[in-house]
């Protein structure tokens, strides 16, 4: 069974991890999905272009219709003309785009066991950052010696442990609720706390043990 050293206790400890979320085998073609759907989630889909219709001017034909020697033209706002109208331009839409919730989860758990299996995780201790002190949360990760970029995971209660590692380089803060796969694998190293481990777990179960985990 997996284990994560503990930061900021009083004594060097470790927190055996679940085998069935923190060992499982890694699923390329979910995590692939995933990442490509949260990726797309965060896209605004705000890039829009003017058609014919839209383009200001040209309520009168440019020149007459015959007699001139040139081609016939209608309208300014031809798409042939400079300044005219865009053909099949990007319009405001939504990129996102549905992953299956057990797939989901399957590659939570796949993120979660590359850092295990790499040694690259550890739990912090609820009370090593009882006030927003950063000199002391780069201390902690000093001490631990693992690479960045370093994935800070919190919960709703770690209030000072987000304000204190927040401002330093290379280190992304996030509430468990709302960690992706994608941050998972952009991260070279994994520092959760216990109730954001918790949480984690909770997200990352198979829905059986997951139904009796919220049922207890």
């Amino acid at each position: 069974m997996a284990e994560a050293p503990v930061l900021g206790g009083a004594s060097k400890a470790s927190v055996k991890l679940d085998e069935e979320i923190f060992g499982a085998r890694f699923n390329e073609a979910l995590v692939h999905q995933s990442v490509r759907a949260e990726q797309a989630a965060r896209r605004r889909g705000t890039a829009a272009t003017r058609t014919r219709g839209l383009v200001s001017g040209g309520g009168a034909k440019p020149w007459r219709q015959k007699g001139t020697g040139r081609a016939r033209a209608g309208s300014i706002r031809s798409p042939i003309w400079t300044g005219g109208g865009i053909v099949f331009g990007p319009q405001p839409r939504s990129y996102t785009f549905k992953v299956n919730r057990q797939e989901h989860r399957a590659a939570l758990r796949s993120g979660l066991s590359v850092h295990a299996g790499r040694g690259s995780l550890a739990v912090l201790e609820p009370g090593a950052l009882s006030e927003p002190k950063t000199r002391l949360a780069l201390d902690l990760l000093e001490d631990w010696g693992a690479d960045r970029p370093t994935l800070v995971v919190i919960d709703s209660d770690d209030t000072a442990a987000g304000l204190s590692f927040r401002n330093l380089p290379g280190v992304l803060v996030r509430h468990h609720e709302n960690v992706g796969v994608a941050d998972l694998l952009g991260a070279a190293s994994l520092l959760v706390s216990r109730p954001a481990l918790e949480g984690l777990s909770a997200r990352a179960a198979k829905p059986r043990r997951r139904a009796a985990q919220e049922a207890s």
